[in-house]
């Protein structure tokens, strides 16, 4: 995935950021408030502003990742891969993923600059599991972004598994490059990709 198209899901998902009672909002409600936490302690925060590594990925470690069904997110990028892995693997898999996503967040956060985000009226059904919330991001000077976030019912709460920027889908993008790397060099070849990936400076 290019660099470019990283930084736009991470600007997506951040605007995704679920308040600490998510469980007891209705999904559209819950996505319109998703950011205000997060943006409001980058805008609190100097050092975060500054690009203080360790604060934005702790940041973003208490803030976000509870708020993936990481294991859902995981399963769909990886593809039919996920079936071949054992569950060792499995796990593996889910904490190089989280990792990837959390370094993904982080250049977001580093270079946000007050974008806006404009949400469409939600259609669902009562009794809905899986709905999808639209929005656009705007800022000054550029196209606003189409995004539009999956969500389904885990328990009690709403849950993000994919978001679809102009209609391509972050885990359909992963998944082409981890369905050729498990092909060529089988799970633990993901894996190690996954791990040089994500120790890289």
């Amino acid at each position: 995935m290019s660099e470019t198209l990283s930084l736009a899901f991470a600007f997506a998902w951040l605007f995704a950021v679920p308040s600490a009672h998510s469980q007891e909002v209705a999904p559209d409600a819950l996505v319109k408030g998703l950011s205000s936490e997060v943006i409001a302690e980058v805008r609190r925060d100097k050092t975060i502003q500054a690009g203080d590594g360790a604060k934005i990925a702790a940041l973003i470690e208490t803030k976000i990742v509870p708020h993936f069904d990481l294991r859902r997110i995981t399963q769909l990028a990886v593809g039919q891969g996920w079936r071949r892995a054992t569950p060792e693997q499995q796990e593996r898999l889910m904490q190089e993923f989280k990792t990837l996503l959390v370094r993904t967040y982080s250049g977001a956060l580093a270079s946000y600059r007050d974008q806006e985000i404009e949400f469409r009226p939600l259609r669902a059904a009562a009794g809905d599991t899986e709905v999808t919330v639209k929005s656009l991001i705007r800022q000054k000077g550029a196209e606003p972004i189409a995004v539009e976030y999956d969500l389904a019912r885990v328990g009690a709460q709403w849950k993000i598994f994919d978001v679809r920027l102009g209609g391509i889908s972050l885990v359909a993008t992963y998944r082409s490059s981890f369905a050729e790397e498990v092909r060529n060099n089988g799970v633990d070849g993901l894996i190690g990709l996954l791990e040089r990936k994500n120790r890289q400076s």
